[in-house]
């Protein structure tokens, strides 16, 4: 599952993230591997997504939002 398919309110764990494919500001904004992730409200297009990480509040593109794989909790 990755972090797009989450639902409003939803919370997973960051299992693994593609490094290649994601800005290395989310990385550095707590985006890692083993951080609770909270998906928080949708945009009206659905794109953005925005999330809680890392006691963070980011923006962030569906389709970097695929590239980030959880496991719900």
């Amino acid at each position: 599952m990755n972090l797009a398919d989450l639902n409003i309110g939803d919370q997973g764990v960051i299992c693994e993230v593609s490094i290649n494919d994601i800005p290395l500001k989310l990385l550095e904004m707590g985006c890692l591997p083993g951080e609770r992730v909270t998906l928080i409200q949708k945009a009206p297009f659905k794109d953005p997504l925005y999330i809680k990480v890392n006691g963070s509040h980011i923006a962030i593109r569906v389709e970097t939002a695929r590239q980030i794989e959880v496991e719900p909790i």
